[in-house]
């Protein structure tokens, strides 16, 4: 309750003047003494919290902005906050580099959620070939069988095809699942050999 009313007094009334007070004192805007001040990730973070809470439109929209569009979002502003490119030449190259990292991760974000939406498809021979990879990487050493196996629960999956288990996830369920088993085969391993052990074990029956 506490902490509701705060963000609200803040993000409504104390911010706008505390930013106020601040240009005053420094004459700089909130963004550049974000740029003055941190670097890396702390720095993009909180420039894309100051945007985001900002109630200027262009600064709003600035979160939002495509890769193509980031260096005229940056001139815009620029000219909103009144920033003279010649007493502060790195302002530009560091919004620049906070914006591509912004919309990086953004669509890097959409790109993750496309391919977690799309279903396993048996009709798919790709993903049929990853299906049969992962055993591969799992069980070098015993051979499947057929495709629709009771086998699979060797590798925990809970019936005899394992289609039926990438629900949530989708097919990057099992894209993460080859990626993890290929790039770090004996952590893998480990794991699976817990899993299936006697009295430790999580993937006994009941």
């Amino acid at each position: 309750m506490f902490i509701s009313l705060w963000e609200f007094f803040y993000g409504h009334f104390f911010r706008f003047w505390m930013k106020w007070l601040l240009r005053q004192m420094t004459g700089k805007c909130e963004l550049q003494r974000i740029f003055d001040t941190y670097v890396g990730a702390q720095r993009t973070h909180r420039i894309e919290n100051s945007l985001t809470y900002s109630k200027n439109k262009v600064l709003q929209k600035a979160t939002l902005v495509v890769q193509s569009e980031v260096d005229k979002c940056v001139e815009d502003i620029m000219k909103e906050k009144n920033i003279n490119p010649e007493k502060d030449a790195s302002f530009k190259i560091c919004m620049k580099a906070c914006l591509l990292q912004i919309s990086g991760y953004k669509q890097l974000y959409l790109d993750v959620e496309s391919v977690r939406k799309r279903p396993y498809d048996s009709d798919n021979l790709q993903h049929e070939k990853l299906l049969l990879k992962l055993w591969n990487l799992l069980m070098p050493t015993k051979k499947l069988k057929a495709r629709i196996s009771k086998q699979w629960a060797d590798i925990g999956f809970q019936g005899d095809d394992p289609k039926t288990d990438f629900r949530g996830m989708g097919i990057l369920g099992l894209i993460n699942l080859v990626y993890f088993s290929e790039n770090y085969t004996s952590e893998a391993h480990q794991i699976l050999s817990r899993s299936n052990h006697p009295k430790l074990g999580w993937n006994q029956p009941y």
